[in-house]
């Protein structure tokens, strides 16, 4: 009895250590397999983190990798199939048939360079409207810019005559009767006048007077006109309008050098200096200081009447800071190791305004850093013809961008345009304003999508503005032509005006019917015309312009900015 309850204790003990023995082997199992799936873990977040697509601000790639951050930077998906068009029609008159040789038309440019040359393109189109003879157009030699270039120190006068020539009639000068000079009259016509404008005011003096002197002679003619009559702009602007030999040879040597520096560059119209401001009304933040001075310049301006800043901000009026350009640029893809050509004039509040930007792109070029005062020399004390480097620059840039919307911004974007749809970046300053304003409240990645959404429409593409939108040498939609079977696949697509000719049947004028691509942008119409190159806002701004927060040039840093 004794051996069988003994037996009975020790199977009981037995399988008492048997689950003691299983619940401790599970035990270890347990911590096991705890520890080998935090190692799984782990190893996963790292494989993540290695193989995961940089983010938008991931701005190291090298010059070689320039084109992994996408063609679409670079080109106009679209571009291809639209090219520029300027031959005149069959029943255009030409200049031995329509000039009537005692009349003599003559005008007086106003303006920098840029302003002075939308004058000459207008005044060619006017001679032919009154069939008259046109004298070779006078320079402003007395404005604020002071230059006392002539037409043919800028421009090569014996093409623009040569190539005119079965267009409308040109003479260097006034010819002698009797022995003196023909006195012109003198007279102004009304901003934007018309054909039957100009029939109606200038053509009666005609029948009294052989020569009339056309003054300040800026966006005096109507932005639309009849077909050939925009062709023949184009003609002028886009082709008879060429720079001296010696610009030409400076501005190539410009570009060569900033090809040696990188594969592609972008080149920034910056308009920020201390006259634009104050022309624009807007407020930077730079207290009582800035407002004395710039209100002082704006005095210049006797017609200006006095502006909300605020409401001139909200309505998208007001140049980009440099800084906000940079972030927009950041935004829109662009790494810190883009090389950026900068052409501007006197920056206002100095090299302090430009740190951000300088921050967020090192690579910053201008004129003065890529050539020597001995080669520049012959241009540095006249403000068009250092205007004309600068133009240059931007049309054979890559990319074109604007922190404005004046006159220089506008005849690069029209002719960029015209010679194939060349990326050119215009700051959606409406949107963007709210945007920069409530920038600290967001991540990059939230402001970064939001920039590139607010930008659809305002990267230079085909068909963004509605033929006869906006100032016709920003959107020359007259000369635009589409080969529509060179976009269905099945036609080489002609892309030179020496090659118009070709395919005649396959050709469609933009001007002559919206596509479905078309993108009818209001923001487009924002007009500071009055205002041109110098060489030489709206909401508070938390920061002010003298208090620039130092952006970094990598990601983090940026998304720093934006958590504060």
């Amino acid at each position: 009895m004794k051996n069988k309850k003994r037996d009975n204790s020790h199977s009981f003990t037995a399988g008492v250590y048997r689950i003691f023995l299983v619940m401790l082997r599970r035990h270890h199992l347990f911590h096991l397999l705890y520890a080998f799936s935090c190692c799984l873990i782990l190893l996963f977040v790292a494989f993540s983190l290695f193989f995961s697509p940089p983010p938008v601000a991931n701005h190291h790639h090298s010059m070689e990798n320039e084109e992994s951050i996408g063609h679409d930077f670079w080109s106009s998906r679209l571009s291809k199939f639209y090219y520029g068009c300027s031959n005149a029609s069959g029943s255009f008159q030409t200049a031995d048939v329509k000039t009537n040789h005692n009349r003599y038309l003559l005008i007086a440019t106003s303006g920098g360079l840029n302003q002075q040359r939308t004058g000459i393109t207008d005044a060619v189109v006017a001679a032919y409207i009154l069939n008259a003879t046109l004298v070779v157009p006078k320079l402003d030699e007395k404005s604020f810019w002071k230059d006392t270039s002539n037409f043919s120190e800028i421009f090569d006068v014996d093409w623009f005559i040569s190539f005119l020539s079965k267009d409308v009639k040109i003479i260097k000068q006034l010819p002698m009767k009797l022995g003196k000079v023909v006195t012109p009259y003198y007279m102004r016509v009304p901003r934007k006048c018309t054909p039957k404008c100009y029939e109606n005011r200038v053509l009666p003096i005609f029948n009294k007077k052989h020569a009339i002197q056309l003054g300040k002679f800026d966006y005096r003619l109507s932005n639309r006109l009849d077909m050939d009559l925009q062709k023949l702009r184009c003609r002028v602007n886009y082709h008879a309008l060429k720079f001296t030999d010696s610009i030409l040879e400076m501005g190539k040597k410009l570009v060569e050098r900033m090809r040696m520096k990188c594969n592609h560059f972008i080149a920034l119209h910056l308009r920020f200096e201390a006259d634009m401001l104050a022309f624009s009304g807007c407020y930077y933040g730079g207290g009582e200081k800035e407002k004395i001075e710039l209100g002082a310049i704006r005095k210049r301006w006797l017609s200006l009447h006095q502006k909300n800043p605020e409401k001139v901000q909200r309505q998208g009026r007001c140049p980009l800071t440099p800084e906000e350009v940079g972030l927009m640029l950041r935004a829109l893809g662009f790494g810190s190791d883009i090389h950026i050509y900068v052409a501007s004039g006197e920056v206002y509040g100095g090299e302090e305004t430009l740190i951000p930007l300088k921050a967020l792109f090192p690579n910053f070029h201008s004129k003065e850093t890529l050539a020597s005062k001995e080669e520049l020399a012959p241009f540095s004390l006249f403000s068009s013809r250092m205007a004309a480097l600068d133009f240059i620059v931007c049309d054979e840039s890559d990319v074109f961008v604007t922190n404005n919307n004046g006159n220089m911004a506008r005849m690069l974007a029209g002719r960029r345009r015209y010679f194939g749809h060349k990326p050119t970046i215009k700051p959606n300053a409406k949107k963007l304003y709210r945007l920069f304003l409530n920038r600290h409240n967001m991540t990059w990645e939230e402001f970064a999508s939001k920039v590139r959404t607010h930008q659809i429409g305002f990267m230079g593409g085909p068909n963004e503005v509605k033929p006869g939108r906006g100032e016709f040498h920003e959107n020359p939609s007259s000369c635009i032509c589409e080969d529509s079977e060179a976009k269905a696949g099945e036609y080489p697509t002609p892309h030179s005006y020496m090659h118009e000719g070709q395919g005649e049947n396959n050709k469609k004028n933009v001007a002559s019917y919206v596509s479905d691509e078309l993108l009818t942008v209001d923001d487009h119409d924002q007009d500071w015309s009055d205002m041109d190159y110098v060489n030489g806002i709206g909401a508070q701004r938390k920061e002010g312009l003298y208090k620039n927060t130092l952006i970094g040039t990598d990601q983090p840093e940026l998304e720093v900015l934006f958590a504060d």
